[in-house]
């Protein structure tokens, strides 16, 4: 064994060393014919492969082990064994010089709680003797491939880690024990044999900020090494370890063998009862004498050595429970929950979810504009209990909304929209509903109304008294045709509610591209331009307004809205007080984080499925972070500000020039606000048939080519297709929570963004950078969520809303499989966290002062 530097060394190690070969890695190298002895760095892959049975007494040298080792292992004189051992013949790598220097350094400097000694050697039967392996609180494998330990030594590095043990495997470590399944969990995953072997600078996306070993570090880490590709199925890494860092493929070239978007690269996991810590990064000398680098191992070693606690549960996917929450309704009922259109919860855990007005798919529809009763339907409000675990019918509102399915001219999307509760709920009972009342339907006009009301619900009986109502906005919409009515409601800290409303304006007669079309109209309202709503800035559509409800059932308007509604410009009078962003084409959700007061919102794109040299960008879906007053683009720009063309009478097939997205001009001739509109700002994510992020070489002018064979892919962890953008809340742990059921503390400050559909499309939880978040910045970072909030057509396929509760469990809405209406898989849904608390238990820290 090698002393540390502190010590007296007996020998120098590299001088005379002696490999320890057993005959069982001899016999393993002939079976393999030579093909995993290549050495540190330059090993194929390693994949657990079929093994003959180990010899009997293996088994027997575990449970002695077992017996003898103390449970868990090493004790506040923290202490570090790093093997080195390796199956190669020849000189030994620098790498391993340099990594246990580095451990060594590691060890003697920082804190004094968080000090350690390190013992370093190649001589495995350490791993037999109890006495002296039971004296280390971690071992570090600085190892290349190949079979390193025969039965009897990884039966004892087992009964080692089976007491508590710590293991730190170091880049080639994956390649290591090659025919051991155990070691492969152990590890967590192997390295594929098309892995790219130069070195190349490339970016690590740093997930986890909580983790000792990542929380210190850059959220976009640069830096060069050699990256691993992993093999796929069940021994790779994703959801069956807890990631803390990705590297992103798009920085370097991984080669035939790349992972995609979701290339891990450090993770951990409480394995077998120990601990597991992996990293494919320090392939190289160098990387040994980076500091970050040496930050991320010191953290490692914290936590395999116990002398600091770490959650490296948080992302596997066992770890969570899905479990539907409401039944099928009983036929021709709505008794358990209508057409699935938001929810909201409430401080006691209620939750209270509301059906935009579909009925039944047995009950008739009404779709003659010739009947009193067109599209009468009602906007239902339930409420769960989780006490009870029972669902009631807390009230419903006579809504128009309910036409069935169809044409633009047929359908519609209005009804019972959106739902939030009072700031002081729990003391007023007030709640607030966006509608649309069938009463305020003008048949001959087929002009419509909306509301933002405020009810008051009977909290002993849960009871919604609809003659409490005070109206405190209400603005006109067109109902002669479908679609986009937005919907979604949010309070911040202050007190202010903001109200997601959407273009009013019919996705046809523009081929799918920009909503531009001024012909079509229905005595004297345009339905196919939304420069009349959402580029215009004297209409309430196509917005997310911003109020400050009164107690007496008024509003006020905050300070930094988009506009006052006294702007003088252009003789005044074209402009509402009440907008805080524009440009927006059908916001059904979003989300206001209270601790910081950013709105995060998402809304759906058009039809076309392919970009066009003549009108513009394909569909993009899109999500914002969004820190100030802003004009989002559309129907003008899109994305990351791509303009679209203009169109106008006499001919609207004709296409004019493209929109400047810094300098835009409403010159609808159904435009009643300002010409000069404010400048669109880019958004944070958008999505479309050909991947997330699409990007085109741009022309002097600023005007991309949109053409398919020049796009570039800048989120390439999304795509789009069948989409619909559904937006999610950031997630807030509360520590001082006792619930057993609350989410950890790894996603705090994440946002969830998602899309009622459940391919390709998202349902993820990513990362800003507060350094350019609400500016246009891509998030630095994003994980699927796609089997913890399951997909599937037994579980959550089409996503409709979804909250955090109180008490940190997060219920989701399936809309269910058919459309303006529910059936048997509209149900609430509740997913739960089920892995407990952070390791290695207080009790069991090498240091109790470290709690």
């Amino acid at each position: 064994m090698r002393m540390t530097p502190h010590q007296t060394p007996p020998t120098v190690r590299g001088l005379g060393r002696t490999r320890h070969r057993s005959t069982r890695r001899a016999w393993a190298a002939v079976v393999a014919a030579g093909a995993v002895a290549a050495g540190l760095l330059t090993g194929p892959a390693a994949t657990a492969r079929p093994f003959p049975e180990p010899p009997p007494d293996a088994e027997a040298m575990k449970t002695t082990m077992s017996r003898a080792l103390p449970a868990p292992p090493g004790g506040a004189n923290v202490r570090v064994l790093a093997f080195y051992g390796s199956a190669a013949d020849g000189d030994e790598s620098p790498v391993v010089d340099a990594a246990i220097a580095a451990i060594e350094k590691i060890g003697q400097s920082g804190p004094a709680e968080q000090r350690f000694t390190v013992t370093a050697t190649d001589d495995p039967a350490v791993f037999t003797n109890a006495r002296k392996l039971g004296k280390f609180n971690a071992v570090t494998f600085v190892t290349g491939g190949g079979d390193v330990l025969d039965a009897e030594q990884e039966a004892g590095l087992e009964a080692y880690m089976e007491a508590g043990g710590g293991f730190l495997g170091l880049h080639d470590a994956a390649r290591a024990e090659p025919y051991s399944s155990w070691f492969t969990g152990l590890i967590g995953a192997r390295p594929k044999d098309a892995s790219p072997a130069a070195v190349q600078r490339a970016t690590v996306e740093v997930g986890d900020r909580e983790h000792p070993a990542t929380k210190d570090l850059p959220l976009e880490w640069k830096r060069p090494d050699r990256w691993l590709n992993w093999e796929t199925g069940p021994s790779g890494p994703s959801g069956n370890v807890h990631t803390v860092a990705r590297v992103r493929e798009a920085s370097y070239k991984p080669g035939e063998g790349a992972n995609g978007a979701d290339h891990p690269v450090s993770w951990c996991r409480d394995y077998d009862g120990g601990r597991s810590f992996y990293t494919g990064m320090g392939g190289t000398a160098d990387a040994y004498d980076e500091a970050d680098f040496r930050s991320h191992l010191r953290g490692a070693l914290l936590w395999t050595t116990r002398i600091a606690r770490a959650d490296c549960k948080a992302t596997i996917n066992a770890n969570y429970k899905a479990e539907r929450l409401t039944q099928p309704n009983k036929p021709g009922q709505n008794d358990q929950i209508g057409e699935p259109h938001g929810l909201v919860t409430a401080p006691d855990g209620r939750v209270f979810y509301i059906g935009r007005g579909g009925a039944d798919s047995s009950q008739p529809v009404v779709t003659d504009w010739n009947n009193p009763d067109i599209g009468k339907g009602k906007g239902e409000i339930h409420v769960y209990d989780p006490k009870t675990k029972k669902s009631t019918l807390a009230g419903a509102l006579t809504v128009f909304g309910n036409k069935g399915g169809g044409g633009e001219l047929i359908k519609v999307e209005e009804g019972l929209l959106g739902i939030e509760l009072d700031p002081r709920f729990e003391q007023n009972g007030w709640v607030y509903l966006h509608y649309t009342p069938h009463s305020r339907l003008n048949r001959d006009t087929r002009m419509a109304e909306r509301y933002v009301s405020r009810f008051t619900l009977d909290q002993a009986t849960n009871k919604l008294d609809l003659s409490s109502e005070k109206v405190l906005l209400k603005w006109p919409v067109q109902v002669h045709s479908c679609c986009h009515s937005g919907g979604g409601m949010s309070w911040d800290s202050k007190g202010n509610l903001y109200i997601a409303t959407g273009d009013n304006n019919s996705s046809g007669f523009s081929d799918g591209y920009s909503g531009n079309n001024p012909q079509p109209t229905f005595k004297g309202v345009s339905f196919a331009d939304a420069r009349r709503t959402a580029g215009n800035t004297n209409n309430l559509n196509g917005k997310i307004l911003r109020i400050h409800p009164e107690p007496d059932g008024t509003y006020t308007l905050p300070e930094g809205n988009l506009f006052t509604g006294k702007e003088p410009d252009e003789g005044g009078g074209k402009t509402r007080g009440e907008i805080y962003v524009m440009g927006v084409r059908n916001p059904a959700r979003i989300f206001v984080d209270k601790k910081t007061d950013i709105l995060y919102a998402g809304w759906v794109g058009p039809d076309a499925g392919q970009p066009s040299t003549t009108w513009g960008p394909a569909k993009y879906d899109t999500f914002a972070a969004i820190t100030h007053a802003s004009n989002r683009g559309w129907p003008y720009c899109m994305g990351n500000n791509q303009p679209y063309r203009d169109r106008n009478l006499p001919d609207p097939s004709k296409p004019l020039g493209w929109y400047d997205c810094k300098n835009l001009r409403n010159e609808s001739p159904h435009n009643d606000g300002l010409v000069k509109i404010p400048p669109a700002e880019p958004n944070t994510i958008w999505y479309s048939p050909q991947g997330g992020g699409i990007d085109y070489p741009r022309d002097a002018n600023g005007v991309p080519s949109y053409k398919p064979e020049e796009q570039k892919q800048l989120l390439p962890w999304l795509k789009g297709g069948g989409q619909a953008t559904m937006n999610g809340p950031v997630y807030r742990y509360d520590a001082q929570s006792t619930s057993a059921d609350k989410w950890p503390s790894y996603w705090d400050g994440k946002w969830f963004v998602g899309d009622f559909y459940d391919g390709d499309q998202p349902r993820h939880a990513v990362l800003t950078d507060p350094k350019t978040v609400g500016k246009g910045g891509l998030p630095v970072h994003a994980e699927s969520l796609k089997k913890i909030i399951p997909v599937g057509n037994d579980n959550i396929k089409n996503l409709m809303d979804w909250k955090f509760a109180p008490d940190g469990s997060l219920y989701v809405l399936d809309y269910g499989r058919g459309f303006f209406t529910s059936d048997s898989k509209s149900a609430l849904w509740r997913v739960t966290y089920k892995g407990g608390a952070a390791t290695p238990a207080a009790s069991d820290l090498a240091r109790k002062a470290a709690r």
